[in-house]
């Protein structure tokens, strides 16, 4: 295991000095070069711990992308539910890297092992501890990013923040975190189909400039093998196609672009969410929004239902021939008031493209390092 010094980059933010060594004139020309780090009295230092996620159903995530390992705590989890590591590994299996040539070239199997909560196939009720080993680390591709600052990653905002930072491959920034939202959400999902028949489905509805037409999918049929049966995970052949031309294009240039997750929620319980901080659009929003990378959340008929008069937008009620209350349209996206109303719920997740390219660009030196 690397020694701290090897991991950890406590370069100063602000003033001070910096060494006019050789090995800055050779960092890519995407990278800032900076000094001292930000002195702040300590009455004015945060001390945050932002890694657990929820109230009855609590989610920790640890680990660094090029650390020993990603993982997850996850307490509150009800007893006797049968859970395997084959029941995450499906979806881990969905996220790992290198699938395709339109994801990170980073190579790991992402194989989980339950540690803790399960006993003889059964959940104990007790905190479930998932680990996933980190394989194909590379610490050393990053020796120079302790002396810069890469373009859109969290390098600056880490040493603002805390005056320290994990170099390698960005830390707890990097999309490895992910893993044990993965792993955690896989508990979360089965807890919820075994319970209310709760199915949740995720494809990608935008690519760039190559926009999915709402009205070509029915999310009230769509299924997860439309979705897994091309490498952009677009449930139509036709735009998955366009899709992946679209990314092509512009990684053979080593560039990149962004895109849209649709998220659907079928037979969601009602009565979810609780006004007025607690809201269930609310909710939702936070959990998206702290993945990384994203930058714009909508549910229901999001900004374009600004441009909808309120006859037009408005939900009728009707009794379905089961007497349950239902509306004729869904413009709510399956939320009224912040609570959950058994509709589909329907939000559209914004991702900026990928900051780590392979494009050069246009960086600055202190004239006094030249």
């Amino acid at each position: 295991m690397a020694s701290s010094s090897s991991c950890l980059s406590s370069k100063p933010f602000f003033g001070g000095s910096i060494s006019s060594d050789a090995n800055l004139r050779s960092i890519s020309s995407a990278y800032l070069q900076v000094s001292v780090r930000p002195r702040i009295p300590k009455n004015l230092q945060i001390r945050a711990a932002g890694s657990t996620y929820g109230n009855h159903f609590r989610v920790t995530t640890y680990g660094e992308s090029h650390g020993g390992g990603v993982g997850c705590v996850i307490d509150g989890c009800p007893p006797r539910i049968p859970l395997s590591e084959s029941d995450m590994q499906v979806d881990l299996d969905r996220r790992r890297p290198g699938q395709s040539r339109i994801t990170t070239p980073r190579k790991e199997t992402d194989t989980c092992k339950i540690f803790s909560g399960v006993s003889e196939g059964l959940t104990t009720g007790t905190p479930i501890h998932v680990f996933v080993p980190n394989t194909d680390q590379r610490g050393h591709d990053y020796s120079e990013m302790s002396l810069a600052y890469r373009p859109s990653h969290a390098d600056a905002t880490y040493d603002m923040k805390y005056g320290v930072r994990s170099v390698q491959g960005g830390g707890r920034s990097s999309a490895r975190e992910t893993i044990g939202r993965v792993a955690s959400g896989a508990v979360a999902k089965k807890i919820l189909k075994d319970f209310a028949g709760t199915e949740i489905l995720a494809y990608v509805s935008q690519v760039h400039k190559v926009i999915l037409p709402e009205d070509l999918i029915d999310n009230e049929t769509v299924t997860l093998d439309q979705i897994e049966s091309n490498i952009v995970r677009c449930p139509d052949p036709e735009y998955a196609e366009k899709m992946i031309s679209a990314i092509d294009a512009v990684r053979v240039r080593g560039d990149s672009v962004g895109g849209v997750v649709t998220c659907i929620v079928r037979n969601c319980p009602r009565g979810l969410g609780s006004p007025v901080f607690d809201k269930l659009e609310a909710e939702l929003a936070k959990a998206v929004m702290s993945l990384p990378a994203t930058k714009g959340f909508q549910f229901g008929s999001g900004f374009a239902g600004t441009f909808l008069t309120g006859s037009e937008h408005n939900d009728e009620f009707y009794i379905d021939e089961h007497g349950r209350t239902r509306t004729r349209t869904n413009r709510s996206g399956g939320i009224q008031g912040g609570i959950s109303n058994g509709e589909i719920i329907n939000m559209r997740i914004a991702f900026k493209p990928t900051s780590t390219i392979g494009v050069s660009l246009h960086f600055y030196f202190p004239k006094y390092l030249i």
